[in-house]
């Protein structure tokens, strides 16, 4: 359909059509990749054939890509990385060894060849942390245990997913130009060429970056203004130097990272990134050749039935060979049981070097589209789906989750289940008050989080399941006076009241709400006295922020007229 209207005119039809398209994916409940993809398809060769007269739809889409990166680089300062610690390290590493090696094995059944079957299988392995985010935000599971897990495994996700870039396009660029690669001559130039911006960009970090910024940061309007520049400009320079412009990005926002600024300037950018991202999607999905995609439906399917099913029991293994609940690892599997924004950059990356063709990028995008929208619907009703899956999940189990046998002659005066920010302020109260406490937790590394001078004399921790009936059971329960569970699940905390009545609790059993409608859950229990009280943390203290307002109010002198 052609259009009598200039680039700024096609430009702005091309907005109107993802927005309303962004609208519809929003009611549907889908992330609005799905969307801004299917503008693509609507507005390129396939559809109307619009994107031909919007030049600046591909400056827009590499411009989005540099400010992602730096975002990326943004948020992984050293102090950063250094507390991923070994779980989110070993959990990433071994979920991208084991998803790369599987995807590769696939693609080779289905005929492709080695190149082609190894980008694949790399660009699998990465899940979108924009949607896992959203997701688990959504539903309050940022800062269970899974949600933990799967963010670190995401942060070690982006690290490798940045090595991977930066190999390609070091090594790639003169192949990628038809010239015969000197391996030597590559070589030494990675080394002089990288190494010299490397020390640039450590000498600015350290003597240039903290003193400008002071007085940059002095204007809200000029510090989004210079963060753009700066990100735009290194990205322009390590394109020139041969690299790429995705690792000039990601070094620019690495080298801002361990500044004060690092929060403002990731918020102030946070709605830009977003905009100009719709570009790359719409962009990608223009250039999807669906007569070529069409002979790799099958390969697509069994990528994506891999990704949605594989996660999850990948994820199972791996943790429980570590000391996790078998339900952890499916929690946090179906969590990253999608490919993200980053695989349709890698190999839109790898097409561009010419290692693979236009058939593999409609093959990784359609994985894309296929496991975003699933695991749009598997995360908000992952809880019920493992609930049903416990028996089977339970057998899966290689721990024994019971705690250690000297626990259970100690003399406890209070059990607290779970270590979260609110569990771990009232250990602190509870130690104040002269309690000594046993800690109930189901991450086997929670003794690391009591590490505490104060606190390690005054609390134990055993590893075990609240889920389980039984395991109330193998806890000193007589001398306690009083058990509390800080988990915010209702069903949870019915099961491990009622197991605690069983296994002879008679002390008052409290349990944590964050919202009144989760309060109603325990009506019954309350009822049978199976639960003594109910928690409302978030409530309690905004009525004692109230009350200390008022003591304030009232404590001031009577102004005198």
């Amino acid at each position: 359909m052609p259009l009598e209207l200039d680039t700024f005119g096609v430009t702005g039809l091309i907005l109107v059509l993802a927005a309303t398209v962004a609208f519809i994916a929003h009611r549907l409940r889908q992330p609005l990749i799905i969307g801004f993809i299917v503008v693509g398809v609507i507005v390129g060769p396939t559809g109307f054939d619009w994107v031909h007269q919007a030049e600046a739809l591909d400056l827009f889409a590499e411009i989005g890509i540099a400010i992602l990166l730096f975002l990326v680089g943004l948020k992984l300062d050293v102090n950063l990385i250094r507390s991923v610690g070994p779980v989110a390290l070993a959990t990433g590493i071994g979920q991208i060894v084991v998803t790369a090696a599987a995807g590769f094995g696939i693609a080779l059944l289905f005929g492709l060849d080695l190149v082609a079957a190894a980008v694949v299988g790399v660009a699998i392995t990465f899940s979108s942390t924009i949607i896992v985010v959203k997701l688990l935000s959504d539903q309050r599971q940022l800062d269970e245990l899974h949600g933990r897990v799967a963010l670190g495994l995401l942060i070690v996700q982006d690290v490798v997913v940045i090595v991977v870039m930066i190999v390609l396009t070091s090594l790639g660029t003169g192949a990628a130009e038809g010239a015969r690669l000197d391996v030597g001559a590559e070589a030494l130039r990675i080394l002089l060429g990288g190494g010299g911006l490397l020390v640039g960009i450590a000498v600015a970090m350290r003597w240039v970056l903290p003193w400008l910024l002071d007085r940059v940061a002095t204007s809200a309007e000029l510090l989004i203004v210079w963060s753009v520049a700066w990100a735009i400009g290194i990205a322009a320079l390590t394109d020139v130097l041969g690299f790429s412009i995705e690792v000039g990005a990601f070094l620019a926002g690495f080298a801002l990272a361990s500044t004060r600024y690092r929060e403002q300037v990731h918020a102030s950018l946070i709605g830009l990134r977003d905009f100009l991202l719709l570009f790359f999607f719409i962009v990608l999905g223009a250039e999807l050749d669906f007569a070529a995609i069409g002979t790799q439906v099958p390969l697509a399917i069994a990528l994506s039935i891999f990704v949605l099913v594989g996660s999850p029991i990948i994820m199972i293994a791996i943790m429980s060979a570590m000391g996790y609940p078998a339900r952890v690892g499916f929690l946090a599997g179906l969590a990253i049981a999608q490919i993200s924004e980053f695989s349709l950059i890698l190999i839109a990356l790898t097409r561009d070097l010419n290692l693979v063709d236009d058939s593999i990028v409609g093959l990784v995008t359609l994985v894309a589209l296929i496991t975003i929208a699933g695991s749009s619907y598997l995360i908000p009703h992952a809880i019920p789906i493992a609930d049903r899956l416990d028996p089977l999940l339970v057998r899966l189990q290689r721990r024994v989750l019971r705690p250690a046998s000297d626990a259970t002659t100690e003399r406890y005066d209070a059990i607290v289940f779970g270590n979260g920010r609110f569990g771990s302020q009232l250990i602190r109260e509870l130690v104040a008050d002269d309690c000594r406490v046993l800690l109930v937790e189901w991450d086997p590394f929670a003794k690391v989080a009591v590490q505490d001078a104060a606190l390690a004399p005054h609390v134990d921790v055993v590893f075990g399941d609240a889920r389980s009936p039984e395991f109330p059971e193998t806890l000193p329960l007589a001398h306690a006076r009083f058990i509390i569970s800080t988990v915010p699940d209702v069903d949870t905390n019915l099961v491990l009241a009622a197991a605690l009545r069983r296994a002879g609790a008679t002390c008052p059993i409290a349990v944590t709400v964050h919202t009144d409608e989760a309060a109603h859950g325990y009506r019954q229990a309350l009822v049978d006295e199976t639960v003594s009280t109910v928690l409302h943390p978030f409530r309690d203290a905004a009525d004692d922020a109230l009350e200390t307002l008022k003591r304030l109010e009232a404590a001031r002198p009577d102004d005198e007229s």
